[in-house]
């Protein structure tokens, strides 16, 4: 069920992250003062946040899917073997994290070790690409609340 959930999230990502790209590009090109830049800019790069975080919640689903695959070879986990037959055969479960994004393995001494199932560049980012596309939305924001005509 936590496969389904993430392909579906993924996908719901990837369908965000093309409505964000096409109203950025719109923006782009409806308006040519500085605060339809920065507003065309704040949708592109929250686009291309979007589509990363989507990227590693695929990531993250394909480990699931491997970690419940049942059936011969399924002990231990898949994605849990990456770190030697000694340390993978003390796994007893398996935790997903959504922020940070990634795959733990816990151990049954009672540690966790995290899998490289989702690249490293998926969580810092996303939260790089997040922050500049946020702070292009404040600041498209507040110079078309300036540049704003008085009504008449």
């Amino acid at each position: 069920m936590l496969f389904l959930g993430l392909l579906l999230a993924a996908l719901a990502g990837a369908v965000i992250a093309t409505v964000l790209t096409v109203r950025g590009f719109r923006a782009m090109f409806r308006k040519s003062e500085r605060s339809g830049r920065l507003r065309a800019a704040a949708l592109l790069v929250g686009a291309v946040a979007v589509a990363l975080y989507a990227w590693g919640l695929l990531n993250v689903g394909y480990a699931v899917m491997r970690a419940e695959d049942g059936g011969t070879g399924s002990a231990p986990v898949g994605p849990c073997r990456e770190a030697g037959p000694q340390v993978a055969s003390l796994v007893i479960d398996y935790d997903v994290s959504f922020l940070p994004l990634r795959f733990e393995c816990r151990l049954s001494g009672g540690g966790a070790y995290v899998t490289s199932s989702v690249p490293g560049y998926v969580t810092p980012g996303t939260v790089g690409l997040g922050l500049v596309a946020a702070t292009c939305g404040v600041l498209a924001s507040t110079t078309a609340r300036r540049v704003r005509p008085p009504v008449a």
